[in-house]
């Protein structure tokens, strides 16, 4: 018996992948407007039924595809943030921000559908909130631990610092997604990194 629910567990698993990864070609080709179910289900070669026992629609895979994409831009927010000085805490934030805008770079096909996701789909468009909200926390906890340690003026209240550090990363993400950047990904980082550290850290 058991070995049987393995079996069929491991078959869920592998239909499951191969929706996702035909969902992501068909978004790529089709852009979020256009791609339907039917050509995922389709493209994955399974049952009408069995994809719906999985997902309820394409808004459903676009955010399990947006949820991995944003991970590893979630991962660039995790870095270590331990500084003992000014000096240092700058370093490690350029390093975030270049990172953070390479890696829209690097996934700006994906990106260009989530941008048309969130205009048109309110379930999108909560969950690209939902994904702010948790870099924006992040943030947060490190501009308290600056703050905490004499780094960083403790005046300015953190959550409102860390929303506008997001927002200002954030815009430069879609305009790199779109390529409408005005200046390379390293001098963008290094600008808005210089501005932000001047205007939180004690010198």
């Amino acid at each position: 018996m058991k070995k049987t629910e393995d079996k069929r567990h491991l078959r869920s698993i592998i239909t499951r992948q191969k929706l996702l990864e035909a969902a992501k070609e068909v978004f790529l080709q089709e852009g979020f407007q256009k791609a339907t179910i039917s050509q995922m289900i389709k493209k994955a070669n399974i049952g009408y039924g069995t994809a719906y026992v999985h997902f309820e629609g394409k808004e459903d895979l676009l955010i399990i595809l947006m949820e991995d994409v944003m991970e590893r831009f979630y991962e660039i927010a995790e870095i270590s943030f331990l500084p003992k000085s000014k000096q240092v805490a700058e370093e490690i934030i350029h390093k975030q921000a270049n990172a953070f805008l390479l890696m829209a770079e690097a996934e700006r096909a994906m990106m260009q559908v989530f941008e048309q996701a969130i205009g048109v789909s309110a379930l999108i468009s909560d969950k690209w909130k939902a994904i702010r909200e948790k870099f924006i926390q992040r943030i947060s906890m490190d501009i308290a631990y600056a703050q905490q340690n004499g780094l960083a003026r403790a005046e300015l209240n953190h959550d409102l610092v860390a929303r506008g550090w997001f927002f200002t990363n954030e815009m430069y993400l879609w305009e790199i997604v779109r390529d409408e950047h005005h200046a390379s990904v390293e001098e963008i980082a290094k600008t808005i990194t210089t501005v932000y550290v001047t205007g939180l850290y004690i010198m």
